[in-house]
């Protein structure tokens, strides 16, 4: 049979599935914050926003629902290598829990294994996991050096995440061109000067 039948691809699909009690619950309060905000809720570009809004919603913030630890034991694999492994420009979104509006931007992960390893992908997926929630930068930052921390047992970890802020470009002190970026590091990275100045030497690199 053809890859192309009946004018659709086969193939990988994709499903999203959302939680239909929480969806009509959010529906409701999502109508109604429209009506609050002076909006014709009846109006036809408004009918379907309150099931979009309260989709999107769960999908933004679906890393509550997600076992960062349990996503590195999942790959966790013996191996003798102990020199730095390094992730960056790992693309991040998330939501600042204080307005409700998304911030941006790239995650730098590294870490020196001792024994262990895991699969490259887990280290982004945890920084999805703990993104997808609502979430202060600094507090990021953190959880995903101590997730590796304590799931891995490395010699040492470090992250680095550069962001972007829509409630300071969109809201109050609307800075457009502001840029936050923060840092957590154990071990390694912390007592040994120069592992320190590899990883930031090796983040700012383009070698691709």
């Amino acid at each position: 049979m053809n890859d192309f039948d009946n004018g659709t691809i086969r193939g990988y699909e994709k499903e999203e599935k959302y939680n239909s009690e929480v969806t009509l619950k959010l529906m409701e309060h999502y109508k109604a914050i429209l009506s609050l905000l002076g909006e014709d809720v009846e109006r036809e570009g408004l009918l379907k926003t309150p099931e979009r809004v309260a989709k999107a919603m769960q999908f933004l913030t679906h890393g509550y629902h997600l076992d960062p630890k349990e996503i590195l034991n999942s790959a966790k694999f013996k191996e003798d290598y102990q020199q730095m492994v390094l992730v960056k420009d790992i693309e991040l979104y998330s939501m600042c829990e204080h307005h409700m509006i998304p911030f941006y931007g790239k995650a730098h992960v590294a870490y020196i294994p001792n024994g262990y390893i895991t699969g490259l992908s887990k280290i982004a997926r945890i920084v999805e996991a703990y993104a997808r929630r609502l979430q202060v930068q600094e507090r990021l930052t953190v959880q995903i050096r101590d997730c590796i921390q304590e799931t891995l047992k490395p010699l040492g970890v470090a992250v680095v995440i550069e962001a972007s802020h829509m409630c300071m470009q969109m809201r109050g002190v609307q800075k457009q061109n502001s840029v936050t970026t923060t840092s957590a590091f154990t071990g390694a990275f912390l007592s040994n000067n120069k592992t320190r100045e590899e990883f930031i030497h090796l983040i700012g690199l383009k070698l691709h």
